[in-house]
């Protein structure tokens, strides 16, 4: 008798649009209903749509999709008729011409439901079921998403107050339009648009009668009617929705008996679309972006929460990969590289003057397997992906070069530099005192002699550079190292000022020293490293990222003058003159790390910058002359320009036609110097409070 009686109430006041307050119904729960509706708010407040952002190349070409629900909002007008009236006619056929709520079919579910002794669902309105999803997707804890799911009078009553103060906001379409971007169509896929995509590789706009019957059949239970999952079982819902539209007079026996023929889906060309950067064509690219997007604050107050606007917030992020130039460069990584090699391999490619990191590639392939890796060797170790870099060899020498001219030392300085030097207990200047190794005999591995400052660099001549590094002090050659933006990539320190500074010393990644030598190519202007170009909301509004940040590091003539040391070293007879080709104007330095445990080559043109590297990447690292293999083959005789060089060579062979054919400004004729005068010997005497050195760098550099 309870029953009938609150049924009865219940159903007048539904009748009523729960206008007027519930009272004097007969028992405890329907009190209880009749408080919990009188205490909800009168507008539903929802959360914004969870959209699906997108990772784009310069040239527009997508990398990446990152979404928590696979979901692209369209505006009603961009849905097919055809999808409208099938959703209708199977969710809610008086949809246009009731209230909030169906009464017919709600009265007629809790007659059945009371019948049957238990809550269940049926009878729900598109409002309604609007409603449900949306309290759903603001659910924000397990206690939130269990009362918006609950099977209870109460949470039917709360979706219906709701409903009716939505209905008095919107219109019809406008509560359609939204429903049918939040419903879930199954498979992953999230509101009309992105199930067109997904199920038949279409827009919404463009879905024919069978394609719509299917959508609008899934959205009752996503799951259990998935194609995906069970044909059978999604064709025979697909069927219901068929006829039901016929029942309606939405589509003729004709149309009826013929659709009905017709496949469900062909599962073959269902489209997953990839999510994040895992199934990128450019994973470690597109998982370096990510984490600069989750350190700019104009996407939340921390990474938490930027992490969920990207992946949530329908954003457009534009980078800065060429897709050209990244094919060249993997096309150089594999055609010296195998998958299988126990040696590692990556170059960066960057834009002198901008900034702007055109490409990034290496020789392991992108995963957990077992010749597959999830480190990027191109980058530092600021972010899990990071692999910290490897001792970069006498590319270092650059930076003193530099230094050496900052100070007014012409090109063709000259210094006396044999084969072996003892430096032991020689001390070199630092930014805060002195430095230097007890017991430091350093040899050359290429040629020794009387040699000027070209000479050296064309040659590599060790014991030349250490001896200019000591006329220079250590702090001159790291203080514009720092400028170029070098620093230990392992420990995100500075690089440590030791005797052996300008043989190679601390962490340097392809990234940092790519960028680093597209200083000198852009005569002195330094930029920091621009990997996102642009960024706008689901809205188009454009979002702040860091752009360009570029500075005078190094004044233009100290610049031109150490591209013409540089480009002595990829004229005949240097040690990168096999590396030499066409009509660019091209510079560049080798470097080999004590016992081979790495080799590099990093060179440029005035508009394009590239270092590669080969290296050991297995801790403890070993020579790699000594069981490591690259391109399938043993490694013999490791050195920067045979076995990195041809990576750098390779890449820019196929990365620099198509751009402007510019040249090295040549440096002033003083600068160059015609009559230098010898420096002496001389050294001041060690103190005791000198710092003690406490590396050194290669002793074979080629």
């Amino acid at each position: 008798m309870n029953k009938f009686i609150g049924v009865s109430v219940l159903s007048g006041a539904l009748a009523a649009g729960l206008v007027i307050p519930l009272t004097g119904l007969v028992d405890f729960g329907t009190r209880k209903m009749s408080e919990t509706v009188e205490a909800l708010p009168q507008e539903l407040e929802t959360e914004p749509l969870q959209v699906r952002s997108r990772i784009f190349a310069a040239d527009g070409s997508l990398i990446a999709t990152l979404f928590e629900q696979n979901r692209v909002p369209v505006p009603l007008n961009q849905v097919s008729s055809v999808m409208r009236q099938a959703i209708v006619a199977i969710e809610d056929s008086r949809f246009y011409s009731h209230g909030a709520l169906d009464a017919k079919g709600t009265l007629r579910a809790l007659v059945r439901n009371q019948t049957e002794g238990s809550v269940q669902q049926g009878g729900s309105s598109i409002t309604q079921q609007y409603v449900k999803l949306s309290l759903i997707a603001k659910a924000k804890t397990a206690e939130e998403r269990a009362d918006a799911t609950a099977v209870t009078y109460q949470r039917k009553l709360t979706e219906l107050r709701y409903a009716i103060a939505l209905e008095k906001e919107v219109s019809k379409d406008q509560i359609l339009e939204r429903y049918l971007n939040l419903a879930n169509f199954g498979d992953g896929a999230y509101g009309v648009q992105a199930a067109a995509q997904h199920y038949f590789r279409t827009s919404a706009a463009k879905l024919t009668l069978p394609q719509a019957a299917l959508l609008a059949g899934l959205v009752k239970n996503p799951t259990g009617y998935d194609p995906t999952n069970d044909l059978k079982r999604a064709r025979d819902r697909r069927d219901v929705v068929l006829r039901r539209m016929h029942e309606l007079g939405l589509i003729t026996d004709q149309q009826l008996n013929s659709t009905l023929k017709t496949p469900v889906v062909d599962l073959a060309k269902i489209q997953k679309v990839p999510n994040g950067c895992a199934g990128s064509r450019y994973p470690f690219y597109c998982e370096y972006v990510v984490s600069k997007l989750l350190q700019n604050p104009a996407l939340g107050p921390n990474p938490k929460a930027r992490d969920r606007y990207l992946k949530t917030g329908g954003l457009s992020v534009v980078t800065s990969l060429d897709p050209r130039i990244q094919a060249a460069a993997q096309a150089s990584i594999n055609e010296h590289t195998k998958p299988r090699d126990t040696a590692v391999a990556a170059i960066t490619v960057v834009e002198p003057g901008t900034g702007v990191v055109k490409a990034m590639a290496q020789s392991k392939p992108y995963g957990n397997g077992k010749y597959q890796t999830a480190y990027n060797y191109n980058v530092e170790k600021s972010y899990p992906g990071g692999y910290g870099g490897f001792q970069n060899g006498s590319t270092m020498k650059a930076f003193t070069i530099a230094a050496a001219i900052s100070k007014g030392l012409p090109l063709n300085y000259r210094i006396n530099s044999p084969q072996q030097i003892d430096l032991s207990g020689k001390r070199f200047q630092t930014c805060t005192g002195f430095t230097r190794d007890p017991d430091y005999k350093p040899q050359n591995s290429t040629k020794s002699g009387d040699l000027t400052m070209i000479e050296a660099a064309r040659y590599s001549t060790n014991t030349y550079f250490l001896q200019l590094s000591q006329r220079t002090g250590l702090c001159a050659p790291a203080t514009i190292a720092a400028k170029l933006g070098m620093y230990n990539a392992q420990s995100l320190g500075p690089l440590d000022q030791v005797v052996s500074f300008t043989l190679g010393v601390g962490y340097t990644t392809p990234l940092m020293l790519s960028n680093a030598y597209a200083t000198f190519a852009a005569r002195g202007k330094y930029c920091t490293p621009v990997l996102i170009t642009a960024i706008k909301d689901d809205a188009g509004k454009p979002i702040s990222t860091p752009g360009p940040s570029c500075r005078q590091a190094l004044p233009p003539q100290v610049a031109d003058g150490v591209n013409r040391v540089l480009s002595a070293v990829m004229e005949p007879g240097g040690t990168g003159g096999r590396l030499n080709f066409g009509n660019w104007d091209l510079a560049g330095k080798t470097g080999t790390i004590q016992d081979n445990r790495a080799v590099w080559y990093a060179g440029y043109a005035p508009n394009l910058a590239a270092a590669s590297v080969v290296a050991d990447a297995n801790l403890p690292y070993t020579n790699l002359m000594y069981g490591h293999t690259l391109d399938g083959r043993d490694i013999r005789d490791p050195t920067g320009s045979g076995t990195a060089g041809p990576l750098w060579k390779t890449t820019m062979e196929k990365a620099l036609p198509g751009l402007p054919l510019r040249r090295f400004t040549p440096p002033p004729a003083k600068m160059v110097g015609t009559d230098p005068k010898k420096p002496g010997d001389e050294q001041k005497k060690p103190t005791d409070d000198d710092n003690r050195g406490r590396g050194r760098g290669n002793e074979r550099t080629r």
